[in-house]
């Protein structure tokens, strides 16, 4: 596969996530004379400069503290490791009042290291269930604000730790997976601990029960906003208690009797905002509501099947509910957000700008426009991550134009949110990488390109990691990936792929991969330094288990692989050190996405064997061959095809095709071949095209396989198989072998029927190598499968293998252009005559002199029909423009062709056929030669 789309950050499921680990941030307590170069901790994002001609030690304080505001944690600790001055203004309190966890390993020990400079924490997010369970050992007692994402294993005991830990707390944000161990117990944990909570915001618990919301109802006064989203069960009486709730979200809840919501919820004095997007509510609640609730200002109902059943019901509820604003798809949700604004009229599609930048604002509405903001993020990159059926017109006429706008919020979770709902609301198919064009090209004409590469060059990291994921989607659209390439999207990109954040290196490693699918990047890519980049990638992220860490070795080798496919990309791949790289992911790695990506880009680099000396490089790096054998039994068939096409690309080298064979290969690849009857034609080709090399597969059970594939309806598998059955026809043996397991029949039909000419072609000199005679001497001595004599007649096979050459090769004949050549020797009549004969894709055969030898042999062969088979070939083999042209001619002349060519041409008793293709042999020998000479 030769490009990839994600929809979700990181993996959600039963396993747990294992995240890396990092050396404690303990800092020398001598002072270190001479600096180390401090921006070389500095994420890929802070433009770099040279040292050499600054004083670093002069710079200002503020100037510094200013730089030390724009890096992660991580980085931060790295610099002000350089001197005891920027010791100490790295640990000043205003630098640390937010943190942020998410893309680096924090356990207990990572947090202890930390706990010096969270005395006046105040921010703290993070990712993952030990994340959590470290909270406390950062002693930030005076913390107000958590976030947790994808912590489905925390437990009830970890949240109740936490909460008891931090009583000051004022928002808790958990979510968006399902929570496995978080019960209500946790909640009443909250409660009873955190007197202070305004903001409570669960995704996904599994039942919350009247117990936990009467526990917040009584202990948490100033509760204004509870987000119960995406849970199984809810206690909607409790929430009629809530007294304090100025906004409430159960959007994604189900099993909500709508009958009760509409009459307890109505009755919630302070209620402002209301969010059911993505239940089951019918309209007749949502009137209710609208009725009934005197203090609602915002009902959020987006994707409510049941409510848009009749798309003149949200029209009608906007008439009848005045300054009540209910938003669906169907309604136009830019309208809708502006009637907030009566008193002061803004543009219907700048609302969420104009409101942003507005100077005089009103505190209430200011608490409803962030609030929506954060709901309709959530909800439109769940509806994007759902793909529900019937929204493409919302998507293309308002969904992208919101997502963008959302992308401008002050808040930077909405904006990571929106942004991961762009990569993800364009996403067809996760596995083929499709992708919706209109809704692509719906955000490339609203000014997304700039707009995310604008983000993606931010100083925040979850800004960069969002927006390169979105970038790295969009691209898979032809038109979004030049327009990101013209505005300079690739070297953001390649800049990114530097970060040591891994959750950013990871999707702009996606980025590049699915850039360099055009032909027109691979050279942009490489240019702006994306192959260093990426093979430095592997080497830093390529151990470990986790899902991250494999994500960025499988997008590496991916971007590598397409890379690796042009001719001056794959030498810079090789200068890079990819190679190792490559065959170490190969060896070591044991996901198969991985496997795949490192198999086919070792196979694009060994595709280039006559340009470059990649090829001789793979086969030469330490277990690269034996790691490819190895992987042609993997359960998975990608990894399986993949592999095989690298063997089959190295077996074109000697040296490479005796260690193959050495390793195992020959017997690897003929169970390959066996095994892959029912298996994708891909696999099957690259099956039979790795098995074109070996002769010694006749002895290791490959023909009969072989001959399977050759029945192929599928024309690059039954094309390869022709080839690799030619190779093997060669020998004597191998061709009885063919007879045997009744390879004439298949090849003839190749050669009569086949769509492919090269398969036909192919499958004819196939045919002419069994009988040109040798066959004969084998038949007499014995079966080549049985040590006891056996007779084998040939005469039948023979005869009908004969009559089908003939009538291919006469196929390719012009009679009266053939006449002409005969009655004169003049260029233009000799040139009709090629015009009909050439198959232009035989001008890429490369053949041994061996091979030639047996063709101009075969000149001499009483049977006509070979004779001019084998002009025929070398005809193909030697027309001025092929790939191997001069080659041919170079073994022809050794082989002292040209005397037996001019006796073919002067034959009385050859066919016409025959004579003029010598003639044209001679001729294009001769124009090699002048070309050589003139050289």
């Amino acid at each position: 596969m030769s490009r990839r789309v994600r929809r979700k950050v990181a993996r959600k499921g039963k396993e747990k996530l294992i995240l890396p680990s990092y050396p404690e941030l303990i800092i020398d307590d001598d002072e270190v004379d001479d600096l180390r170069h401090p921006t070389t901790a500095v994420s890929a994002a802070v433009p770099t400069a040279s040292t050499s001609a600054v004083d670093w030690t002069s710079l200002p304080d503020d100037t510094v503290v200013q730089l030390f505001s724009l890096l992660n944690y991580r980085d931060r600790a790295s610099l002000a490791s350089c001197c005891r001055t920027w010791r100490n203004l790295g640990s000043i309190p205003c630098l640390w009042d937010s943190l942020d966890l998410r893309a680096h390993r924090c356990d207990a020990a990572t947090a202890a290291a930390l706990a010096g400079r969270c005395t006046n924490l105040r921010r703290l997010r993070f990712r993952g269930a030990e994340s959590a369970d470290a909270v406390i050992h950062l002693k930030a007692r005076g913390l107000r604000e958590v976030s947790g994402d994808y912590c489905g294993k925390i437990s009830d005991a970890a949240m109740a730790m936490i909460a008891a830990r931090h009583e000051m707390l004022e928002s808790v944000q958990l979510g968006p997976d399902f929570f496995e161990r978080l019960s209500g117990d946790a909640i009443r944990a909250v409660a009873v601990c955190c007197p202070s909570l305004r903001k409570l915001r669960l995704s996904g618990v599994r039942e919350i029960d009247s117990d936990a919301i009467n526990a917040l109802a009584k202990n948490c006064p100033n509760l204004i906003d509870i987000g119960f989203m995406d849970c199984l069960k809810i206690d909607e009486t409790a929430l009629g208690n809530a007294g304090s709730l100025r906004f409430l979200s159960v959007a994604g809840t189900s099993n909500l009797k709508w009958g009760l919501v509409s009459h307890l919820w109505s009755k919630l004095p302070n209620l402002v905002g209301l969010d059911v997007s993505r239940t089951d509510i019918g309209q007749t609640a949502v009137s209710r509501i609208l009725l009934s609730c005197q203090s609602l200002r915002v009902l959020c109902a987006l994707n409510c099947p049941h409510l848009e059943e009749d798309a003149n019901f949200v029209a009608s509820s906007h008439g009848s509910s005045k300054g009540k604003l209910l938003l669906s798809l169907f309604s136009d949700i830019f309208k809708g957000v502006a009637s907030l604004f009566a008193d002061n009229p803004v543009k219907e599609t700048n609302v969420f700008l104009d409101w942003r930048d507005s100077k005089r604002k009103d505190k209430r509405l200011e608490e409803i426009m962030i609030w929506l903001e954060w709901i309709l993020s959530h909800s439109l990159l769940r509806i994007a991550e759902s793909n529900p059926p019937g929204l493409d017109n919302f998507w293309v006429s308002q969904g992208a134009t919101l997502l963008l706008s959302l992308m401008r919020s002050s808040q930077e979770d909405v904006q990571e949110r929106a942004a991961t709902g762009l990569a993800t609301f364009v996403v067809i198919d996760d596995e083929n990488a499709s992708i919706d064009g209109r809704r692509a090209e719906a955000v490339m004409q609203g000014g997304g390109v700039q707009l995310l590469l604008n983000l993606a060059s931010s100083w925040r990291e979850g800004l960069q990691a969002e927006s390169a994921k979105a970038i790295a989607n969009l691209s898979v659209n032809a038109n979004v990936a030049k327009s990101v390439a013209d505005e300079g999207g690739i070297t953001i990109l390649v800049n990114l792929a530097r970060s040591m954040n891994r959750l950013v290196a990871e999707e702009a490693a996606g980025g590049l991969w699915n850039l360099s699918v055009g032909e027109e990047h691979k050279g942009a890519i490489a240019e702006a330094g994306g192959v260093k980049a990426l093979v430095d990638l592997i080497f830093k992220w390529s151990s470990g288990s986790d899902g991250v860490l494999v994500c960025i070795s499988e997008r590496a080798a991916g971007a590598l692989a397409n890379l690796a496919a042009d001719d001056k990309c794959s030498m810079e791949v090789a200068r890079a050190g990819g190679v190792h790289a490559l065959v170490m992911l190969a060896r070591n790695c044991k996901f198969e996405g991985v496997q795949e990506q490192a198999a086919r880009a070792l196979a694009n680099l060994a595709a280039h064997g006559d340009s470059n000396s990649n090829n001789s490089a793979v086969g030469q790096e330490a277990g690269a061959l034996e790691a490819l054998v190895q992987l042609t039994h993997s359960p998975h068939e990608g990894v399986r095809q993949e592999a095989a096409g690298a063997l089959w690309n190295l077996s074109f080298d000697d040296r490479n095709r005796e260690a193959i064979a050495a390793a195992g290969g020959v017997e690897a690849l003929v169970a390959l071949a066996q095994s892959c009857a029912n298996a994708s034609p891909g696999l099957q080709e690259r099956a039979a095209g790795a098995l074109w090399g070996f002769i010694a597969i006749g002895r290791e059970g490959g023909v009969a396989p072989l001959i399977a594939l050759a029945r192929s309806e599928a024309e690059d598998v039954h094309e390869t198989a022709a080839g690799a059955l030619w190779n093997l026809a060669f020998n004597a043996g191998n061709a009885l072998r063919i007879v045997e397991d009744g390879g004439v029949p298949a090849l003839v039909h190749l050669c009569s029927s086949s769509g492919s000419t090269m398969a036909r072609f192919m499958a004819g000199l196939a045919l002419a190598y069994m009988f040109d005679g040798r066959i004969d001497e084998v038949a007499l001595v014995g079966s080549s499968s049985e040590g006891t004599s056996k007779c084998v007649s040939l005469d039948g096979a023979r005869k009908m293998a004969l009559k089908n050459v003939e009538s291919f090769v006469v196929s390719f004949s012009n009679t009266p252009a053939l006449a002409a050549a005969a009655a004169s020797s003049a260029p233009a009549a000799l040139a009709q005559v090629i015009e009909a004969a050439r198959i232009q894709e035989a001008g890429h055969l490369r053949c041994s002199g061996a091979e030639i030898g047996r063709f101009v042999a075969m000149l001499r062969n009483p049977a006509s029909t070979l004779r001019s088979c084998a002009a025929f070939a070398l005809l193909q083999f030697t027309i001025p423009g092929g790939r191997h042209a001069m080659h041919h001619a170079n073994l022809l002349q050794n082989a002292g062709a040209p005397r037996v060519l001019r006796a073919a041409a002067a034959s009385t008793t050859a066919p016409l056929e025959a004579k003029i293709f010598s003639k044209i042999v001679l001729r294009n020998l001769e124009h090699h030669f002048v070309e050589t000479t003139l050289i």
